[in-house]
């Protein structure tokens, strides 16, 4: 940089160095204001123990992995696959009280209601179907 010519000029040098002295060290203190910030709200996943990075996993629950029924205009969503293709094994009758006994936590009561039967029957065929899907899953695990 030249020298300057005439005092107004020094002036004007000396007012703009202080002005970019100022900027700059405005921003080392919003650096330092933000760096303080983060050391003290943020975590690096390098840092992190096994148990809290446990707590952060999330797995993908797919629909279209789980089998469906529709009982009585009730969608009923069955995740495990062996409790599924048993299900599928009972009558429509036999599976339908298991479904809204057991999925839906409906009372005998209230599924004899739904299905115009005496309450009864319902205890009837909860029991005989539960005696029939343990035997069919007690085949599919020796099968397997």
């Amino acid at each position: 940089m030249k020298k300057p010519s005439c005092p107004d000029e020094r002036t004007i040098c000396h007012q703009f160095d202080r002005l970019c002295q100022m900027a700059l060290k405005g921003e080392a203190i919003d650096y330092h204001r933000r760096m303080k910030y983060l050391n003290e709200n943020e975590v690096s996943f390098s840092e992190l123990s096994e148990m809290e990075l446990n707590q952060m996993i999330h797995f993908d629950d797919y629909d279209a992995e789980n089998s469906h029924f529709t009982v009585l205009g009730y969608d009923i969503e069955v995740k495990d696959m062996l409790i599924a293709e048993a299900l599928q094994k009972l009558t429509e009758k036999k599976r339908n009280v298991i479904l809204l006994s057991y999925f839906m936590d409906m009372s005998d009561t209230e599924i004899a209601k739904e299905m115009h039967l005496v309450r009864n029957t319902i205890y009837k065929h909860r029991v005989r179907s539960l005696e029939i899907l343990r035997k069919i899953m007690e085949e599919q695990k020796d099968e397997d």
